[in-house]
Parts: C-alpha cells; structure tokens; sequence
C-alpha cells in the first residue's frame, strides 16, 4: 500500500482534464534522460489505453542507451521537426510537462510551453517549481518523476492499464534517476513499487545491461582517458573536478550519452564528498554535479553556476571558457570549505 502524497484536489482537477482531451501532448526538457524518456513513453502508452492520441515531444535528440523502449520510434524531436512541433503544442488539448520545473528547462520550446492556450499539467521532482501549469504535481521526495507517475496512475484508478512495455519504461526512468538504486532510493515504498512492475514481467536484468553496458570501444576509452588525464583532486575540499574540451571530445568520436556516468565515479574515492564534471559543447559549457551525504550540491550549483537540481544531484551551465568555469569553481570552493569537510 502506498502513502497517499499527491492531494485530492490536483487529482481530481488532472482526472477531469485527462477525460475532457482527445488530443494530448506529452514534452519533456532539453537533452532528455532515462527518467524523462521513460515518464513521458509509459504516460504516453497509458493515455492511449485510456482512447486518447497521443504525441511525445523531446527538444533535441538522446542517449542511444535509452532507444530500445517501446514508443521511442514516434517521439517528435523538436530541433528537428520545428513546424511540426509547433502544429502540436497549439492543436493539443492537453500538456503534460514531465520532468521539469521551470519553462527554460526545455531550451527553445520555453515560449511556446509558456504561451499555448492549452491545460497544462506538471508532473515533476525537482525543487521550487514555477507557477505555469493548471495542475502542479511536485514532490522533490521521490527518487524519480517516473516513481511519482506510478503513484499519479494510482492515485486515478489508471494501474490496470500499466503493461510490461509501460512498466519497462517506470523501471528505466527510476533506476536511471537514482544511479541504479545507489542514491535517492532508500524509501521502503520506491521497492514495492519495483516489485509491481516486476510482476508485469520486466527483466530489470536486461534493462541494466540495454542502458549501462551499450558503450563502444572509443567510449571506454574515453572514460581511461578522463581518468588519468582530466581528474583533479581537491583534498582539502573532499572535492574533485573532471573536465573535458570539445576537442577532446571530437578526438574520441563522442556522441549523446557517451559521458553520461562520469561525474559519479570520483565519489568512490575514500573521503571525496563532492564530484563536479565540466564539459564544453560549441557555444555553452554543461555541468553536471554530484555529492554525497548533507553537502547540497543543488546550493552549489545555483550559487555559482545558474543551474539547481536534487540535494546531492544538480546541472548548471556556463556561456564562456571554459577555463573561466573551471575557475568559476575553484574560487567557490573555500567557500563551501566547512561544509565539504564535515563528516556525516
């Protein structure tokens, strides 16, 4: 039995809106990950059992790692389809806005999420979510968005309709958003909501091997090569710092989702509580963070870097050098100097 988080009257306002529309539209943020993939494909295949048509938008191209799920054929990828794209958004009854809390959080598709007519409907686990749907459903708490979807299915009456092809796409967003159940999971209930799925016949086996274990050989080497070459160490923070250059990144062939991971792995050192990997595309630098314990790297991130996220999972972004955002971050640090020495 689930806890009921979700309040009467969010579901009941999303119930009478899901029943009036025909046509629904289901969009997610800018360069989209398991949970956002997943949330939005097994909503997707939900609302189509329920008679309604359906169209997922995505604003760039993803991972290959994440392209085995069912419905991943018919997702409409904005940068590439923009007339289309548009038709969508004002021609659907409804939007749902998986994955994201804010409108920036889907790149060049901010303007028209903000300003189609249309019921808009937020189901989201990121902090601090901006006022621009009818329905917010927002609860940083859950390991997931895919997690929180399961408990919305439920809270609706909509569970029946979850089959192996939408419970493959829960599972792949929540083990993907918690690092494979390493961090944000330790809530009883995320396990029983695994066990659910896994009665619809999931192999969460192979599920792991489809996202985690799809690399090539320049990506592998890739990863040598950020390691003994890239990695920096920070003792007298508990801190490390992994950069990567475009250029580096063009000498190994990289691609969407090849780096995907990185940032995680110096937090295996012994004492190292804060992780933060810089990566430079043409025009932006990205930034992806991580910690361990009470350090917020979500503070971190919106201090220094404009970005936010979860407690010890957050994204930033830097226009300029990028040995201006590594600098960025190295002045930061005695900042957070107490902090990052505390141990839990």
């Amino acid at each position: 039995m689930l806890k009921k988080i979700i309040s009467d009257s969010s579901i009941q306002q999303a119930k009478k809106l899901i029943d009036k529309a025909k046509r629904v539209t289901i969009v997610t943020h800018v360069s989209p990950d398991g949970d956002a993939i997943g949330s939005s494909l097994a909503l997707g295949h939900i609302l189509k059992q329920m008679g309604k048509h359906v169209d997922v938008v995505v604003p760039n191209n993803y991972p290959g790692f994440l392209k085995w799920m069912d419905g991943v054929k018919e997702i409409v990828v904005a940068e590439w389809k923009e007339d289309l794209t548009t038709w969508l958004m004002h021609h659907t009854d409804l939007l749902f806005c998986m994955d994201f809390n804010v409108p920036k959080r889907v790149g060049k598709l901010e303007n028209l999420v903000e300003t189609v007519s249309t019921k808009k409907i937020m189901i989201d686990h990121h902090p601090e979510p901006l006022n621009f749907c009818n329905v917010t459903i927002s609860h940083p708490e859950m390991s997931s968005t895919s997690e929180l979807l399961y408990r919305f299915l439920n809270d609706i009456g909509q569970l029946n309709k979850i089959n192996k092809s939408s419970a493959e796409c829960i599972y792949a967003g929540m083990m993907t958003d918690t690092g494979a159940f390493t961090y944000n999971s330790n809530s009883h209930e995320t396990y029983h909501i695994v066990s659910e799925l896994l009665k619809k016949g999931i192999d969460k086996d192979a599920i792991y091997q489809r996202v985690y274990n799809h690399y090539s050989e320049l990506r592998i080497r890739l990863e040598g090569y950020v390691l003994y070459e890239k990695m920096r160490i920070f003792e007298e923070y508990n801190a490390a710092l992994i950069t990567l250059s475009f250029e580096e990144q063009k000498r190994f062939q990289w691609k969407k989702g090849d780096t995907e991971g990185f940032v995680n792995i110096p937090l295996s050192i012994e004492n190292i509580r804060f992780s933060v990997f810089i990566r430079e595309e043409e025009d932006i630098i990205k930034l992806s963070l991580r910690s361990q314990g009470s350090f917020p790297a979500n503070q971190f991130a919106a201090d220094v870097f404009n970005g936010g996220g979860h407690l010890n999972a957050a994204g930033g972004e830097f226009y300029g050098k990028l040995e201006d955002a590594v600098k960025l971050f190295e002045d930061a640090l005695p900042r957070y100097k107490e902090q990052l020495i505390i141990k839990n």
